[in-house]
């Protein structure tokens, strides 16, 4: 396995962990730590051998041991559990983006308009 690829691969479970169950900590060990108990048992042991074989990473002819489809496999499961989660916050926020968007340019529409009408004398 590319260890470029493992590594965002990595990342983006560390992410994960940090914006949906606001894990804290620099590393995925730390933040797999922190939140162990919100995680379901198959998603934690397959976020800790994640993190288990990014240690095997870091050596190169430790790298040949990785098991690649394991890897794989523990990957998809974790993001599989981890990117659903807060959908629905996700969804009422970009609805409420949209709603303020649209009464600012209802507000703003209404203000030109009234000061067009205060400058020609018409109000």
């Amino acid at each position: 396995m590319n260890p470029a690829d493992f590594q965002s691969k990595l990342d983006h479970v560390s992410k994960l962990l940090a914006t949906r169950l606001g894990a804290k900590g620099a590393t995925l060990s730390d933040r797999i730590n922190h939140r162990a108990r919100a995680l379901p048992r198959r998603v934690r042991v397959a976020a800790r051998e994640l993190a288990a074989s990014e240690v095997l990473m870091g050596a190169p002819k430790l790298m040949r041991q990785v098991d690649e489809k394991a890897t794989e496999r523990n990957y998809r499961l974790c993001v599989k559990y981890l990117e659903p989660l807060g959908s629905e916050q996700r969804l009422v926020q970009g609805v409420m983006k949209v709603v303020t968007g649209v009464v600012f340019v209802i507000v703003m529409t209404g203000g030109a308009m009234l000061a067009w009408a205060i400058a020609h004398g018409n109000l």
